[in-house]
């Protein structure tokens, strides 16, 4: 008799990423022939700035790529630091920077770093669904805090004062911009969350992978309000860049050493090519800026047209490039409503239950990170088929 594999791990048993498993129903439709628009993923249409290819076929050309150091190149962590200055006149010193194979890393070098198994970390509903699977994952607990219009979708003091006071919370996570919603956090709003944060002994962790995507209001850097703030932040959105996997986080002095020990042992170091490329990214405003224009075209085309195809419900979108839409007038299955919407109008979106739990189903969110002819395709297929 022979000993069988136990099989799957217990925490390998996370949700899955439902706009990824859209993505792939989509590009398996595609292979058939047929005719997908894509809005299910929040990535951009547009290519690297110029800067960022020549950047990268200059270090094809010279032939080597390695490993680098654990937390990024000196000459990235650099520009990275003078982005802080220039942008949102910090001072952020380079050897706080890790440089990370996406926001991904980040996050796991976060919780890995910040956290122990058992701990409670605070994230705000609708959210991003890999935060909580990430969380689940590396035995953390994960405590899901519903907000809705009249804290204007985000975590307020009171809510985390109530969260901590039915058992301490170890840390919490916000992206402002948000995903799927959109909506963004005040300087005013920030500042208060962090400062109770800060009162109680909470870590506090900013998601800021869309500064840069804002159309109404300020996007705010965490560490204006608090230097032990960790900061993740992303190549992939503004700059264009998801398949270069590489992102950035800036650690307090304390998990500095711990953040490197990890990622040294986890991937040893994010990709030299894209490394040596990101430090281009910062050099390619002015063509980045014109593809934000695109956004603002898109965003203004789905304000107007989905509300009078009958998605009556919109939440702000004050920066990065979602709508999350009510698809309550259609059918109260917001997963099955995304299925017969890609096998019928051929637009793939994601359907909210991978944000959101309880309310999810009523939900959906639209990536208008696509081309402005794609937006348009998107409204007069869903227009044609809701008929």
């Amino acid at each position: 008799m022979t000993n069988e594999p136990n099989g799957p791990s217990r925490r390998s048993e996370i949700e899955p990423f439902l706009a990824m498993d859209v993505l792939s129903a989509a590009v398996a439709r595609e292979q058939t022939g047929a005719r997908v628009v894509h809005m299910e993923v929040g990535q951009p249409s547009a290519p690297a700035p110029r800067a960022v290819l020549d950047a990268a076929h200059q270090a094809l050309q010279d032939g080597r790529l390695g490993y680098t150091e654990a937390l990024g190149i000196r000459p990235l962590r650099e520009r990275i630091a003078q982005y802080y200055a220039d942008t949102h006149q910090l001072d952020v010193a380079a050897d706080r920077i890790a440089v990370t194979t996406g926001s991904s890393a980040g996050f796991n070098l976060a919780f890995l770093a910040a956290f122990d198994v058992g701990d409670r970390v605070a994230l705000p509903t609708p959210g991003y669904p890999a935060y909580r699977n990430i969380l689940k994952t590396l035995g953390l607990e994960v405590v899901e805090i519903e907000t809705n219009a009249d804290s204007r979708w985000a975590l307020t003091p009171q809510m985390i004062e109530d969260a901590h006071r039915q058992a301490p919370l170890k840390g919490v996570l916000v992206a402002s911009p948000a995903n799927p919603t959109g909506t963004m956090m005040s300087p005013a709003a920030l500042q208060a969350l962090m400062g109770t944060c800060k009162g109680l002994g909470i870590q506090f962790i900013s998601d800021e992978i869309y500064h840069g995507l804002v159309y109404s209001g300020e996007a705010a850097c965490a560490l204006r309000y608090d230097d032990n703030a960790i900061v993740i932040n992303s190549f992939s959105k503004y700059y264009c860049m998801t398949g270069w996997r590489i992102g950035w986080m800036i650690v307090p002095p304390a998990l500095l050493r711990p953040v490197e020990r990890i990622a040294q042992s986890l991937y040893i170091s994010a990709p030299d090519l894209s490394q040596r490329a990101a430090v281009a990214a910062f050099d390619g405003t002015a063509e980045l800026e014109a593809v934000k224009a695109g956004y603002v075209e898109n965003r203004a085309l789905l304000l107007d047209r989905l509300p009078r195809l009958g998605f009556d419900e919109l939440l702000p979108v004050d920066g990065a490039f979602y709508v999350y839409a009510s698809v309550r007038n259609f059918s109260n299955d917001s997963l099955d409503f995304t299925k017969r919407m890609l096998a019928e109008a051929g637009v793939a979106a994601t359907p909210g239950a991978d944000f959101d739990h309880d309310r999810g189903h009523r939900y959906m969110r639209f990536s208008f990170a696509g081309s402005n002819a794609d937006m348009a395709e998107a409204v007069g297929r869903l227009g044609d088929w809701l008929k």
